[in-house]
Order: C-alpha cells, then structure tokens, then sequence
C-alpha cells in the first residue's frame, strides 16, 4: 500500500446510525471506522443521522464524508445524493448503483441481463404464490427487495411455511420476492478498488447465514482461506468483481455467493456499505489481503479523492 497523506483529507464526517431497521449495526461500524480515522491522524467526528441531517451538514466544516450508515436512508442511493447537491465527497459507490444495489429484485434483473448467474427468483404478492411455487419449487428464501443484515428474511421447505414467511417479510417491505434455495457453500467476497480480496467462506448452525449469525452468534464459523482450489477461487473472485462492476459499483462493496453441490456458484447480492463491526467479513477480508482495519479505512476515505462518482 502506498503511503496515504491523511491530512490531505480535511475534517471528515463520519455518518452513521441512521433510522433503519440495521441502526445498531451502523452504530458499531460508525464508531470503529472513526476511531481509526483518528488513530490515523485524521480529523474525524461523528454524525448520527436524524432529521436534522441537512443543517448539520450545512453547518459542520466538513471536507468529505465516511459512510457507515447500511439499509434505507443510507445505502440506497439517497445520502448519496444529498451529499452530491451540497458539494461533499464521500465514499463508496454514487447515487445510481447505490439505489439499484440496495434493490435486490433489481439487482438479480440485472445479473441475469449481464449473464450472472443467480438463483431463479420471482416477485411475491398474496394472490401468486401457489403459482411461484409451481414455477421454480417450494425449497425457497423469502427476501424484502430493500433490507439488508437478512433482516425480514426466511428459509422455507414446503407451501405452508410460504405463508408466514412472505407475512413477515411484507412487514419490512413492499416488495417482497422468492429465491430458489441453492444447497451448498455460501461465501462472500470483499472487492475493495476493483480488485476482490481473498474470499471467506461462511459456516453456521443456524438455517442461514442470519442477523443472529453475524452479529450475535459467537459459533459462526469464518473460514479464510476459504478452502477452495485456486481456478475455483479465481473464478469466484472473477465473478464477484463482475456482479460489482454489472451494478456500477465503485470503491469497495462486499458481494455474496452460493456454491451449489456441483461447484457452481451463484451472485445473491451486492452490499455497498459493508459492516465494519467486530464481527464484520470485510475487515476480516482486509486483513487476509495484508491491510489493517486502519489501512482499510484509509484506503476506502481516499477513494474520496481520487474518485468521481
């Protein structure tokens, strides 16, 4: 890594918290990015997102943005917006790949334009889903279209659980899709200025890799290596810089896989603003790759120099 003049960056704002349903998540992730900002040397401070956000930009001297804020509110495309009309650079991906990224409907649309290869879906409503089942089977996740940390999401075997799951997702979301459940390794690779760091392979007990999995659970298990040969660990990494790059995605992002019985492996979603907590997979990537946290956040806030969104 090359040598990063941190008082090149000014007074950075560190967003974080937000009104999401992921607010704890971005707390720990807001608090740890700046805490290594300003172990760093940089001038870093927090800012917890509420309605006054648009006066405290305005009012703060603020010379560009760290984003640490996930889900609605924050990695949809919408701050990134703001932050472009008041005139701050800020990290990660711009408004366009932000909004279509935190769509996961969207995002497999564009997967399976691309040629990505993606678990079959379909889009749920009350009235079609003896329908959907028909089409591509009962062995399925239930997804809101807009959530992330699998908030809101389910694992179901039969019909009947069908239900209850969709009745749960639409509590989160209006849109509300189905995705054939793909029986294998699940994996997930950090890609950090275009280059994809070695990929961590995720084991638990639980259904799926849940909110409780990641955040909570102390028994989930981080295989990093990840196991693989190396064609097949180059061809996982080949195909989460090209799910990255379908959705426009720049900066650093984190894409997640299944492999299926026969090693094929399908793009399930990309994630803009990653976790930076304790139990975070990038981080964990980072450091696979020779950076620290610290060079981590350092190599994401420069980005905010050298990028044009």
């Amino acid at each position: 890594m090359t040598d990063i003049d941190t008082q090149a960056f000014g007074r950075v704002a560190v967003l974080y918290g937000g009104q999401s349903a992921e607010r704890e998540v971005s707390l720990k992730s807001g608090a740890a990015v700046c805490a290594a900002l300003q172990a760093e040397g940089v001038d870093a401070f927090l800012i917890d997102v509420g309605a006054d956000i648009v006066s405290r930009l305005q009012q703060e001297k603020i010379d560009r943005v760290f984003i640490a804020l996930h889900g609605p509110g924050g990695e949809d495309g919408r701050m990134q917006a703001l932050l472009e009309f008041l005139g701050l650079p800020y990290t990660g991906s711009g408004v366009q790949a932000s909004s279509i990224a935190m769509d996961k409907w969207r995002s497999k649309q564009i997967f399976s334009a691309a040629g990505i290869s993606t678990p079959e879906y379909r889009m749920l409503t009350a009235d079609n889903l003896d329908q959907v089942v028909a089409e591509i089977g009962s062995q399925l996740m239930v997804k809101p279209a807009h959530e992330g940390s699998s908030i809101g999401m389910s694992k179901v075997a039969s019909r009947e659980q069908l239900d209850s799951a969709y009745a749960n997702a639409i509590q989160y979301d209006r849109s509300v899709f189905a995705e054939q459940v793909i029986e294998g390794a699940e994996y997930t690779v950090a890609v950090l200025n275009g280059v994809a760091m070695p990929p961590i392979r995720l084991e638990t007990d639980h259904q799926f890799y849940d909110y409780n999995a990641k955040y909570l659970a102390n028994d989930t298990r981080y295989l990093c290596p990840c196991g693989l040969n190396a064609d097949d660990e180059a061809r996982l990494k080949a195909l989460a810089v090209d799910a990255f790059e379908a959705l426009g995605c720049v900066g650093w992002g984190r894409v997640d896989v299944m492999a299926d019985a026969d090693g094929n492996f399908y793009t399930l979603e990309v994630n803009t603003v990653p976790g930076m907590t304790d139990h975070s997979l990038v981080p964990m990537a980072a450091r696979a790759h020779g950076l620290s946290f610290e060079q981590l956040v350092l190599n994401i806030l420069q980005q905010t120099i050298a990028e044009n969104h």
